[in-house]
């Protein structure tokens, strides 16, 4: 007889449930991801419980009432093929609502999430390797703080299908240890951000947006310089060519891909300015 599951949403003090658990599947979450997550949408992460244990997880994060992305969508193994990941997957849908919707899915994934209506658009290619950058002493580099934020916000909102200034506010405010950010000023005007977080292996950079080319590999030697001789990973879109050769220039290697997917109209993003995605989970 199986066992009946219950689903409800995870508090605060319980976001690095997911974020555990997908250290368990080898995603290599960032140390200091989960408020930033929760602050994105504090409904927006899901459990699902037997006999009082937490066996199953999902994000179905909200921005505002047009966009939602799909993240975290993880049974603990002992529990697969038994119908409880269809149980969160189908309250996280309807948490969502009629709502354009993304998720990145490895490609075994993809035809699972093609039943549901979503379309695969583009890859996302995550290059790691070590960081071989000197930072560069540059004028129009800022570090991201309370003083530039307006600006960001302003500027990341060209590369997201919605608003989130909420998730923002935590995911570029300067943590020493474990959080780097910087944007790159000219003439008054933001014209490309970045931010390095450390994670449980090495650092990822993401997001990396930037105008050009050049001020994506300014922005890329200033983050990866941070912690030069260590580990660095960063998700690059595929349509983006110029996102690729930096990568290569800077000997990184391919090591897996996603698929980035929707259900509903895709959104129109410059993709040949975005270097680096924020997050598979997220967006």
């Amino acid at each position: 007889m199986t066992k009946e599951l219950k689903i409800r949403h995870l508090s605060d003090v319980e976001i690095d449930i997911p974020l555990d658990m997908a250290m368990q599947e080898g995603w290599n979450p960032g140390l200091e991801d989960g408020p930033a997550f929760f602050a994105a949408d504090p409904q927006g992460f899901l459990g699902g419980e037997i006999d009082g244990k937490l066996i199953t997880v999902i994000s179905a994060v909200r921005y505002g009432d047009s966009f939602g992305f799909i993240g975290f969508y993880i049974c603990k193994r002992e529990y697969r093929t038994q119908g409880f990941g269809h149980q969160i997957w189908a309250q996280a849908m309807s948490h969502l609502g009629p709502r354009l919707i993304g998720l990145d899915a490895v490609n075994e994934q993809t035809a699972s999430y093609a039943e549901h209506g979503f379309k695969s658009i583009y890859r996302n290619i995550r290059q790691t390797g070590i960081s071989l950058c000197d930072a560069p002493i540059d004028p129009r580099i800022a570090p991201l703080g309370h003083g530039v934020f307006s600006a960001v916000n302003s500027y990341d909102r060209r590369f997201f299908p919605a608003q989130r200034e909420d998730f923002l506010k935590i995911w570029t405010a300067p943590m020493l240890e474990t959080r780097r950010g910087f944007a790159f000023i000219e003439d008054g005007e933001v014209k490309g951000y970045g931010v390095l977080r450390a994670c449980h292996e090495g650092f990822k950079i993401g997001p990396l947006f930037a105008d050009t080319p050049d001020i994506a590999d300014t922005l890329f030697r200033t983050l990866a310089g941070q912690v030069k001789g260590q580990f660095i990973i960063l998700d690059t879109p595929e349509p983006n060519a110029a996102a690729l050769l930096l990568a290569e220039r800077y000997e990184l290697s391919p090591e897996f891909e996603t698929f980035r997917m929707y259900r509903g109209a895709v959104p129109d993003l410059p993709l040949d300015q975005i270097y680096g995605i924020t997050t598979f989970e997220l967006g």
